[in-house]
């Protein structure tokens, strides 16, 4: 079986009682996993504190996170069976985790290399010399989530290590199994024991008890809005000195599709938004907007689609839709479902098999509210609500969407080129998705992030993302000092 425990200075510590780790598909242990004690976390102190990292060069640093995605593509069947097992991701959604965490490590080494690898010359009057050149910002401390347990978790560290910063990785409970292969990955690649800690556990005692200490330089989480408050707090009531955090948080994500929309596009690009990894990934369709004039079309269709969808282990060849991570992310989800089945009209549901292997599924299903304003948080599973809308109320929907603090992402499906023009001019939010389904960023086309309750950026896999690694600065010589003007001494 897998085991996870922190690792600190290339040692591993195994000094607690370990607990077990379920997979949310059969409910079957899968390994187990010792979490970081005060032990270890004061090991991780000491070690930040009284051994001076010296950074390599850049280039080094670069090839050696390139070499991370050539190691997790020689291991991409382990993983991906981890992602299925530890996270019950089905097949495919395993699949194309692995495939981004490999880019992520190849696009970040890469963009690291292009931005920092020289100083850039600016501008100047004759006889001085002005270089902006880039210096890693120390310490970092990366936090991860579980529904991407692999390619976020790798994202981060190696958009880090590719800076020369030092790193703590503090992954998810829920999948401590994957992040930890992961680091051993990191490390057959050549990545120093000493620029990466590992810190599996409780993240509030984690994160709270590094920053209280002041040893990190900068966080980089991803996560829910709650917990980016909670840290953003910690920074300022600890940190004698500002500390930045890059965060990545959630979404009550929307969609808008007039009566222009093509059905048969639209009910597939729904279902994927909505219900993909049982609807827990930040970027998916939690209010569809839909105009009164296709409402019955589109619900017609989306039943007989919704009919013929599997929910099953994701470990079978046909299955659509696998479990809920935990027992408190099911029962906060079936909470709502059921304030839902006394506040709003049930429009369709996937039909649930008896004999499932575990109770942890949740049948995805879409139901018809009045208002926007009924929905005050985003509940991270498959739970379409769906608001219908007249033409002249769109101004009032895309306010209500701009005054819900949210701006992750956002779906328009029309014909129509005015009204997608207008509606991406006015919605504050960071990615749109045109005429599409509105999940599965890929690393590089299309970076990934959002505004106000939804993060802070700059984006994930965008060419900024590498920038709040580092710290600028400027070096200003008098070359006339020189003996003359450099320009007419050639």
């Amino acid at each position: 079986h897998y085991e996870a425990c922190p690792i600190i200075n290339g040692q591993e510590s195994k000094h607690v009682q370990p607990v077990d780790v379920f997979s949310p598909v059969d409910k079957k242990r899968v390994g187990i996993l010792y979490p970081s004690d005060e032990a270890a976390i004061a090991s991780c102190i000491d070690q930040l504190k009284h051994t001076k990292f010296e950074f390599d060069d850049l280039e080094n640093l670069t090839t050696s996170v390139e070499r991370i995605a050539d190691e997790l593509h020689k291991h991409r069947f382990e993983l991906i069976f981890l992602c299925m097992q530890e996270a019950g991701k089905t097949l495919q959604n395993a699949l194309d985790e692995v495939r981004e965490a490999i880019d992520f490590c190849r696009y970040y080494a890469r963009q690291a290399q292009k931005n920092f690898a020289d100083p850039a010359i600016l501008d100047s009057v004759t006889g001085e010399e002005n270089l902006l050149k880039y210096r890693p910002r120390g310490t970092v401390l990366c936090i991860s989530p579980w529904n991407f347990p692999l390619a976020i978790f790798v994202g981060q560290i190696c958009a880090a290590l590719a800076c020369g910063n030092r790193v703590v990785a503090k992954p998810a409970q829920q999948t401590s199994l994957v992040a930890h292969r992961a680091i051993e990955i990191m490390f057959q690649a050549g990545i120093n024991e000493q620029q990466l800690i590992f810190l599996p556990g409780s993240g509030p005692l984690i994160a709270k008890t590094l920053i209280e200490q002041q040893i990190i330089d900068m966080v980089c989480f991803t996560g829910s809005t709650a917990a980016a408050k909670k840290i953003q707090q910690w920074i300022l009531t600890y940190c004698d000195k500002f500390v930045p955090l890059l965060a990545e948080t959630g979404g009550q994500n929307v969609m808008f599709a007039d009566s222009t929309a093509l059905i048969d596009q639209l009910i597939p690009d729904v279902i994927d938004s909505a219900f993909d990894s049982a609807g827990q990934r930040c970027s998916a369709l939690r209010v569809l907007f839909i105009q009164e004039d296709i409402k019955e079309a589109f619900y017609h269709a989306l039943r007989g689609r919704m009919a013929v969808l599997n929910i099953e282990s994701p470990f079978l060849r046909d299955t659509d839709f696998g479990p809920i991570i935990d027992d408190s992310a099911k029962q906060r989800l079936s909470k709502h479902i059921s304030w839902l089945d006394e506040h709003a009209q049930l429009i369709a549901q996937v039909p649930m098999p008896d004999n499932l292997p575990s109770d942890l599924y949740l049948a995805p299903c879409a139901y018809e509210l009045s208002d926007f304003k009924e929905l005050n948080e985003e509940f991270f599973g498959p739970i379409l609500h769906i608001i219908p809308f007249n033409h002249d109320d769109l101004d009032s929907k895309l306010q209500q969407m701009n005054d819900s603090g949210y701006g992750l992402t956002l779906g328009v499906h029309s014909r129509n080129q005015r009204w997608i023009d207008y509606i991406t001019h006015n919605a504050v939010v960071g990615n749109i998705y045109i005429n599409r389904n509105m999940i599965g960023a890929k690393v590089g086309a299309q970076p990934f992030g959002g505004h106000g309750l939804s993060g802070t950026g700059p984006k994930a896999g965008g060419p900024n993302y590498v920038h709040a690694f580092v710290k600028e600065y400027t070096i200003t010589t008098n070359t006339s000092a020189f003996g003359g003007n450099q320009e007419l001494l050639g």
